[in-house]
C-alpha cells in the first residue's frame, strides 16, 4: 500500500513541501504520496483526524496550525516541547508524535551547506518569536554563544529563562546591542514586507554570515545591509529544505541528498 503524507496549512497553495518531499521520495524510489491540505481555520483537528483515519502516517504543519499540532500530540520530542509548537507529525499505532525540525534544519544549512562552524561562534538572533525559540537550543548544542535582540526585551528574556542552562545565552534590546558577531540571523518576518530589524550597521562588521530566515525575496534590506559590510549572505531556502529532510528521515529512516533540491529552488540574491 502506498504510504500517505501531507502538509497542512491555511493558506497552503504556496507551499513548496510537496515538491521537496516528492524529490526526496524519488531519490529512494519510495512508495509514498505527499499532498497539500488546506484545513479550515477552525477545523485543523478534524482535518488531521480525517487524514489519519484514511491512512495518513505523517504530516508537516505550517501556519497557523503549529501550536495546535503540538497540543494534539500524544507524545512530543524535546524540540517541539521547547517551542510549544510542531511542524512535523508522525502517526505510530494510532498515536500522534510531534517534533519541530526547523532549528536543526537551520543548523545543518549553516554548518553543512554553507560550511560555517558554529562551535565558539558569536551568534545574534534578531527577533524573539517562534523561529528563534525553536532554533536557540540546537545552536547552543553546537557550542555557539547566542544573543537575542528584540524590541520587547521581555520576550527575549523568556527564551533565556527557558534555555539559559544549555549554554551561553543573553537577551538585549536593539538599542542596547553592542559588540560584534560572527553570524547574524534575521528571525523576524520583516523581510516579507520589505523592512528590516533596527540593527546598527556596526553589528555586521567582521561578520562571516548574515542569514535571513525568509526565503525567495532576493537581496532583502537586511541582507543588503550586511553585504555592504562585507558579510556572506544567505536566505532561508536551505533551512526550508533541510527541515524537510529531517522530517523525511524521521518518517522513512533514510536521509536524502538536499543539495540538488536546494539548487533547484535557489533564487539569486540580487
Amino acid at each position: 500500500m502506498t504510504d500517505r503524507y501531507a502538509v497542512f496549512g491555511h493558506p497552503i497553495g504556496h507551499s513548496k513541501s510537496p515538491f521537496i518531499q516528492g524529490e526526496f521520495a524519488r531519490q529512494f524510489g519510495e512508495d509514498m504520496t505527499y499532498e497539500a491540505i488546506e484545513a479550515p481555520l477552525d477545523g485543523f483537528a478534524g482535518a488531521l483526524r480525517a487524514f489519519i483515519d484514511t491512512g495518513g502516517i505523517g504530516a508537516n504543519v505550517t501556519v497557523p496550525f503549529k501550536l495546535e499540532a503540538f497540543e494534539l500530540a500524544d507524545h512530543s520530542k524535546d524540540a517541539a516541547r521547547i517551542c510549544g509548537a510542531s511542524n512535523t507529525l508522525r502517526i505510530v499505532g494510532g498515536q500522534i508524535e510531534a517534533d519541530n525540525t526547523d532549528g536543526v534544519g537551520l543548523v545543518r544549512d549553516i554548518t553543512e551547506n554553507l560550511g560555517i562552524p558554529l562551535s565558539g561562534a558569536r551568534v545574534l538572533f534578531a527577533g524573539a518569536g517562534g523561529a528563534t525559540r525553536g532554533a536557540v537550543a540546537p545552536f547552543l548544542a553546537t557550542g555557539a554563544d547566542v544573543t537575542i535582540a528584540n524590541r520587547s526585551v521581555g520576550k527575549a528574556t523568556a527564551i533565556v529563562d527557558l534555555l539559559g542552562d544549555r549554554g551561553p545565552l543573553r537577551a538585549v534590546s536593539y538599542d542596547d546591542l553592542t559588540g560584534f558577531y560572527d553570524i547574524v540571523l534575521n528571525a523576524t518576518t520583516l523581510s516579507l514586507t520589505g523592512d528590516a530589524p533596527p540593527l546598527r550597521p556596526s553589528v555586521f562588521e567582521g561578520a562571516r554570515l548574515a542569514y535571513d530566515l525568509v526565503y525567495g525575496k532576493g537581496l532583502t534590506p537586511f541582507l543588503a545591509q550586511a553585504e555592504a559590510r562585507g558579510a556572506q549572505v544567505a536566505d532561508g531556502v536551505g533551512m526550508l529544505v533541510e527541515q524537510a529532510a529531517e522530517a523525511f528521515t524521521w518518517w522513512r529512516g533514510k536521509r536524502p541528498d538536499t543539495a540538488p533540491v536546494i539548487e533547484a529552488m535557489m533564487i539569486p540574491l540580487t
